[in-house]
């Protein structure tokens, strides 16, 4: 089974702003993909659930079976794994098209790190946002 470690992070500069997204797609034996994106104005949440998006989508094309998730967003992840209930309208799209996105993988985990422990996501969502300047 092809698994892999995921690191996203979104974030916007005003909430809402210019926000962008980034990830981290790592397999063993495989160059991480990192990935970043400027992807106009929205809030910080709603980059974070883009970013979410983008990641296990690239996941799924690149058939991987297995992810492990790691956000610096609890919020996010707790809202994702149905801890916390999602209220606004545009987050609650969001997160239907990544639950949409579940039975591609068999085995798929969603964990909350502290920003210290995703600084490689936090860095391409920064130089996405600074590219735009």
């Amino acid at each position: 089974m092809k698994v892999a470690t995921l690191f996203t992070d979104g974030g916007a500069r005003g909430n809402p702003g210019p926000a962008a997204i980034g990830f981290i797609l790592s397999q063993m034996g495989n160059v991480p993909l990192e990935y970043g994106e400027y992807i106009g104005h929205a809030t910080n949440n709603q980059a974070e659930y883009r970013a979410l998006l983008a990641g296990l989508t690239e996941a799924k094309k690149q058939g991987i079976q297995g992810v492990q998730c790691f956000l610096d967003s609890e919020l996010v992840v707790k809202q994702v794994r149905g801890e916390y209930r999602v209220k606004n309208d545009e987050l609650k799209e969001l997160l239907a098209e990544i639950k949409k996105l579940f039975p591609a993988f068999t085995s798929l985990t969603f964990q909350h790190v502290p920003r210290s422990k995703n600084k490689i996501a936090d860095r391409l969502v920064n130089e996405a946002l600074d590219a735009q300047k």
